[in-house]
């Protein structure tokens, strides 16, 4: 990892100060394939807020120099919103057992130094310590692979997740709306969740 890259994980209270800068990265970040986002900035808020207002919650971020350029979040599902809560229910699999993940964000300068490595260390000790937890969980967005929008030799984190433990859960799908570039509204996408054992 570049020396000049340092990394702080925050908890509970002390992400409130962080959220704009969250908020930022992943207007930026998300503005590419495969969310294609459009920024909404009253979304950012009111979507970061869980993660102020919850007392077990984490942060990771990135810094070069004083200069925020990766943020990673997490905290427990069952104090996330419904939405992300409601696959789980409905599978009847318990929610206060899951700590979700919610983005890795990172700027391209800074990608394949390690740091999405990080990311993913920085919150799962942060889930085993609180240590009430059986499994780990994020979701990514489904698209076709043969969308043309698909920008050519992408490559998915697929892999990346695998590795880690991951395992994609067919069914467990989250439905979200955001508005994507070229979109007049908000549309509604499928987002699947992976979900990895903490091992004790």
């Amino acid at each position: 990892m570049n020396p000049g890259i340092t990394v702080r994980r925050l908890s509970g209270a002390g992400i409130g100060p962080w959220l704009d800068e969250v908020a930022r990265l992943r207007v930026a970040v998300f503005r590419d394939w495969p969310y294609l986002y459009e920024g909404d900035p009253a979304y950012e808020r009111e979507y970061l807020q869980a993660y102020a207002n919850s007392a077990d919650s984490v942060v990771v971020l990135a810094f070069d120099g004083d200069r925020v350029v990766g943020a990673s979040t997490g905290l427990p599902l069952a104090d996330d919103s419904a939405e992300f809560r409601k696959p789980f229910q409905d599978a009847g699999r318990p929610v206060d057992e899951v700590f979700y993940f919610g983005e890795s964000v990172l700027l391209p300068a800074f990608r394949g130094q390690g740091l999405g490595h990080r990311f993913f260390d920085e919150r799962e000790a942060h889930a085993a310590l609180l240590g009430r937890f059986t499994c780990t969980a994020f979701c990514a967005v489904d698209r076709d692979p043969a969308d043309p929008r698909r920008p050519p030799g992408h490559r998915g984190n697929e892999a990346f997740w695998e590795k880690r433990g991951y395992v994609r859960q067919p069914g467990l799908t989250v439905q979200l709306a955001w508005r994507e570039i070229g979109e007049d509204k908000p549309s509604e996408k499928p987002l699947t969740f992976w979900l990895r054992h903490i091992r004790t």
